[in-house]
């Protein structure tokens, strides 16, 4: 998995080489965010979605069990830093990538290309605009992207099944479940485009339930002994789960036909 996110990572640093970048205002706007209106609100929620994912928490957690050599402080002290390293390290990778992105996309389909609005559309236009390269490193960058999210999914559902079940489901049901809806997007016609956008959002709705328990948790020191969030970590992990929980509690009003000031 760390291997396809290299790969798109070093896919959307060359699209960026490529493509004429205005680095002027991507600094200025990487400093002051704005959310115009509510397509940029879906958007920027959706970026959230893909980059924490709610699954991978779970994940993280588990994979983090078969790590301890024995149950000494000094080993669970070892995994715990080493744990925190891995997650900070691919989250900031994760949200360079996306930030990558979001600056191809925008320096390459500019006022000039504003239909380009599909993923189909988006690879054929960049033949014409930044090459052939440009369009085949895109491709590539979208099959490591597909590859790798499979991947995580699966293997999320693999560890949640095990420590909250406790049977085995065969492999063919368990692919044919996550497979499926992918199938019945294609089948009925919807737009792949906003149904990817779609099942980021939901991610992101769906983020707060495991960031809460997780906060509860890891603050509770009879659960986590001398391992126990400090306060400051704890003030942090509830400002940003706050954060999502407005976001998406502004998503879904809007959704709802709430009057927004950016409506």
């Amino acid at each position: 998995i760390g291997t396809l996110v290299a790969l798109i990572g070093v896919c959307y640093l060359a699209e960026m080489f490529i493509a004429n970048v205005p680095w002027g205002e991507v600094a200025v706007h990487s400093v002051l965010p704005s959310l115009p209106n509510s397509d940029a609100l879906a958007i920027a929620v959706g970026i959230i979605g893909a980059t924490v994912m709610p699954h991978a928490i779970y994940l993280h957690s588990g994979l983090t069990q078969g790590r301890f050599l024995t149950r000494s402080r000094s080993d669970i002290a070892k995994v715990v830093r080493l744990s925190n390293i891995e997650v900070i390290v691919a989250l900031a990778i994760a949200g360079m990538v996306n930030l990558a992105m979001v600056i191809m996309a925008a320096s390459a389909f500019h006022e000039g290309h504003s239909e380009v609005a599909a993923i189909e559309t988006a690879y054929h236009t960049l033949t014409p605009l930044l090459g052939a390269a440009a369009a085949g490193i895109f491709l590539v960058s979208l099959i490591a992207s597909g590859i790798s999210s499979s991947v995580v999914g699966t293997m999320a559902g693999q560890v949640i099944m095990q420590g909250f079940v406790g049977f085995y489901i065969p492999i063919w049901v368990r692919r044919a479940v996550t497979m499926i809806p992918a199938f019945a997007v294609v089948a009925w016609g919807f737009d792949a485009t906003q149904s990817l956008v779609l099942s980021q959002v939901i991610l992101s709705i769906a983020l707060p339930v495991p960031m809460i328990a997780l906060v509860m948790f890891t603050r509770n020191r009879s659960i986590m002994g001398e391992f126990v969030n400090s306060r400051v970590t704890t003030v942090l992990a509830v400002t940003g789960a706050v954060l999502v929980l407005s976001l998406n509690l502004v998503l879904i009003l809007d959704a709802l036909g709430a009057r927004l000031p950016f409506a």
